[in-house]
């Protein structure tokens, strides 16, 4: 996928760069086609997979840096006859250079993806046309395509705000997973500072009351509640339960998630919308140990996430 965010980001920090994409995988290569870097004058970041391919194509993009540069580059590599790497697929390079009067005229007419010509002077290809119609209207997912001089790539998605109420073992370990998935931003709420202490710095993190915080989060969150007092969960589960959410998760026991039906349904909530809280969270098979309830958790969630308002210019 295309990062509109992080492109921008990079202009405004360094002017002129140059992203490289993987367009076409063919056989055995160090990354998937779609994964893509930028470069610019004295510095880049991301990667394609390192090696030769990736010192040729950092060294192609800084020839693109040149003033004179055509818009866009096709390159194609053998990796084994031309790079000498022992992959030995082949893959199809697209570098393109851009600068703010670049950025702004990115054309998005298909919502999501953006398609453009990269090469030749021909019109957008027939089949392609088809493939962004049926993904913009969210049939099917589109893939990176490269055809007949046209390359059509999905935008990056908007992050997906995650609140993790109580920040013990399990939270603190489900933070740490979801964390390093760039898809999601996390936020540990927690009246007990001593317990937020012992987050990493790299996560955020409240000790503001917990109903607040769940008042003030996004309409397409995902909630896990998971704090010390089994009253704050079921305080929490009814205030959730009146707002809209993506997702809802609840630390427990069957028994205790049998209880709470009860007891939430004595509060006024329809059985469907009880149904919308997962409880037990995680997957079982995986033990009891906060680690594995974690990685069940984040597996769960990353099942179920549905799709976001795709990145625009206007909010990258």
């Amino acid at each position: 996928m295309m990062d509109l965010s992080a492109l921008a980001a990079a202009i405004d920090a360094r002017g002129r760069v140059v992203r490289i994409v993987l367009a076409d995988v063919r056989g055995s290569a160090p990354r998937a086609a779609g994964t893509s870097m930028l470069v610019w004058a004295d510095g880049l970041a991301g990667t394609i997979g390192g090696g030769r391919l990736e010192l040729e194509a950092i060294r192609h993009a800084r020839d693109m840096l040149d003033q004179n540069a055509p818009p866009a580059r096709v390159e194609k590599l053998a990796l084994g006859p031309t790079l000498n790497q022992c992959c030995g697929g082949a893959v199809v390079l697209v570098l393109e250079w851009f600068d703010a009067a670049r950025f702004r005229a990115i054309d998005t007419s298909f919502a999501g993806i953006w398609a453009r010509r990269v090469s030749g002077t021909q019109d957008i290809p027939a089949p392609m046309q088809r493939a962004c119609a049926r993904t913009a209207n969210g049939d099917t997912p589109l893939r990176i395509m490269l055809q007949s001089g046209w390359m059509a790539e999905s935008l990056w998605q908007a992050h997906q705000q995650v609140v993790i109420y109580g920040a013990g073992h399990v939270g603190r370990a489900l933070a740490g997973v979801l964390h390093g998935l760039q898809q999601y931003d996390v936020l540990v709420s927690d009246v007990r500072k001593d317990e937020l202490a012992q987050l990493p710095q790299t996560i955020a993190r409240t000790d503001a009351i917990s109903s607040d915080v769940l008042t003030g989060a996004d309409d397409t969150a995902a909630h896990y509640i998971m704090t010390p007092e089994h009253d704050h969960d079921l305080e929490l589960c009814h205030h959730l339960l009146g707002r809209d959410f993506a997702f809802a998760g609840l630390i427990g026991s069957a028994t205790k998630w049998a209880r709470f039906r009860t007891r939430l349904a004595a509060l006024g909530h329809a059985t469907a919308r009880i149904d919308r809280i997962t409880c037990p969270i995680g997957d079982p098979t995986l033990g009891k140990h906060p680690q594995a309830i974690a990685v069940g958790a984040a597996a769960q969630l990353l099942l179920t996430r549905k799709p976001l308002p795709a990145m625009t210019k206007e909010t990258a």
